[in-house]
């Protein structure tokens, strides 16, 4: 039997792209690699408690009234009711660097403007050039990368204003070492400060459950724990062979589990792979609190961008994890969300992938350091929000390791290759590329990747 499109990787990008497929074309295939769907936004259980992986917040909110808003578009696209997903505005988020100099930002773009206003006053008429032209850009024209960096420091003549606008949008999307695309500087500036962030009411297990739903009922089939050891292709179509032995002959495939990856499992000649550029990993922490009552914390802000320095770095760093700066969410803070004695805080910091691989192999010592690496953070945290650490009842660090191991992602780069492909064209006419490794950023990003490269390569053919 030979089905008409395969799709590799059950990531929302993929998922997406299924449903998208499936509108069309009932007989798609989804095949992810692990047991359970969402990439690197999924969950997990321990002590008989459900917690989340990858997901801190959702960018790009909208009004329901907004209807070119990509949060909009990709729900006509996928056909799913709005009304059927409540949507958790953020409270407010903020940016804290050195001598606690801070920009605070909603989902109502007017507070950063008015931050920016009265912080950097002799920056305001600089930040309104920058809005002007990102209005009129093109973010999403095939261009070669551009400094973002370069760009901001021309335009605002001020470095400490652009590392604070720029630390966010690194942390939440780049993959370049202390800079970005400026076209993905464009996209994730309008995602995260000018529309803002949500989360979807419940947890990530039930977003993903209503994406699943919605794709078998259009006729789609997921298969997990369904690894694809090599892909045999010729012009008119491909054989899929499964790590199970079993073959799936289909004449389009869609990967979303990253270029160089994909690039493993073509049979022959395949397309030159840029990997030349260093890859970005991160540690995350996460601190479960039996009880918040009484404690003097930071309860109004969703989440917090730290930095330390007297200059925002980003980058790989020389020792297992760089603590001078970093993200600290705190998932229960949206608006809508039941308030709950127990709290939940995240952090993140970028982290070094071989110093991780190198210490994996002594497991002593590498829980030994992960333990170390959460007391380190929770400093930090604690610094900025106040004390809890006597409440904390469950904490767990995941390293670029656990990343690569539960994802597959190269060196355990949630944002893959910093060389993009924003066509997803790799050069073979029935295989195609969408998600991290496109270049659209964030969940919802991410998501319309997927939508995308159906839409521009595989649809018109069907």
């Amino acid at each position: 039997m030979r089905i008409p499109a395969l799709v590799i990787g059950g990531g929302l990008s993929g998922l997406a792209a299924a449903i998208r497929i499936a509108r069309f074309s009932p007989e798609v295939v989804l095949l992810e690699k692990h047991s359970r769907l969402g990439g690197l936004n999924s969950y997990f259980y321990r002590n008989k408690k459900l917690y989340e992986t990858g997901l801190h917040a959702i960018t790009n909110y909208a009004e329901p009234g907004d209807k070119k808003a990509p949060l909009n578009r990709l729900l006509r696209q996928l056909k799913l009711r709005r009304k059927d997903i409540t949507l958790c505005q953020q409270f407010q988020s903020k940016v804290v660097f050195k001598d606690k100099q801070s920009l605070y930002f909603s989902n109502e773009f007017e507070l950063f403007q008015s931050e920016i206003s009265e912080k950097f006053p002799a920056s305001a008429n600089n930040f309104q050039k920058l809005l002007n032209f990102l209005q009129e850009f093109d973010a999403f024209a095939p261009t070669p990368f551009r400094s973002a960096k370069a760009f901001l420091l021309q335009t605002l003549e001020n470095r400490l204003l652009v590392d604070m606008i720029l630390c966010p949008l690194m942390y939440y999307g780049s993959s370049h070492e202390d800079d970005m695309d400026l076209s993905q500087f464009a996209i994730m500036f309008r995602a995260i400060f000018q529309e803002g962030m949500f989360r979807p009411f419940g947890t990530i297990k039930d977003f993903l459950e209503l994406l699943v739903k919605h794709l078998e009922c259009l006729g789609g089939q997921i298969r997990t724990s369904c690894g694809v050891e090599k892909i045999f292709r010729n012009d008119s179509h491909s054989i899929v062979r499964l790590e199970s032995g079993e073959e799936i002959e289909c004449d389009y495939i869609l990967s979303t589990i990253g270029y160089q990856e994909t690039l493993r499992l073509l049979d022959g000649k395949v397309p030159s792979s840029p990997d030349s550029l260093p890859r970005l990993g991160f540690v995350e922490t996460i601190y479960q609190l039996d009880d918040s009552k009484g404690l003097s914390i930071d309860k109004d802000s969703t989440i917090t961008f730290y930095n330390e320095n007297e200059n925002f770095s980003y980058k790989s760093p020389k020792e297992l994890v760089d603590f001078s700066s970093g993200v600290i969410c705190f998932p229960g803070n949206f608006h809508g969300i039941e308030v709950k004695n127990e709290l939940e805080i995240r952090s993140t910091h970028l982290a070094s992938y071989s110093k991780w691989k190198e210490l994996s192999s002594d497991k002593n010592s590498y829980l030994e350091q992960k333990n170390h690496c959460s007391s380190e953070s929770l400093k930090r945290i604690e610094a900025l929000t106040g004390k809890f650490a006597s409440r904390i009842t469950y904490q767990n660090s995941f390293t670029p390791v656990t990343i690569e191991r539960y994802t597959s992602k190269i060196k355990g780069a949630i944002y893959g290759n910093p060389t993009k492909i924003k066509n997803g064209d790799i050069g073979l006419s029935n295989i195609f590329l969408a998600g991290t490794d496109q270049g659209f950023l964030g969940i919802i990003g991410s998501m319309l990747s997927g939508v995308s490269i159906v839409n521009q390569h595989i649809l018109p053919k069907l």
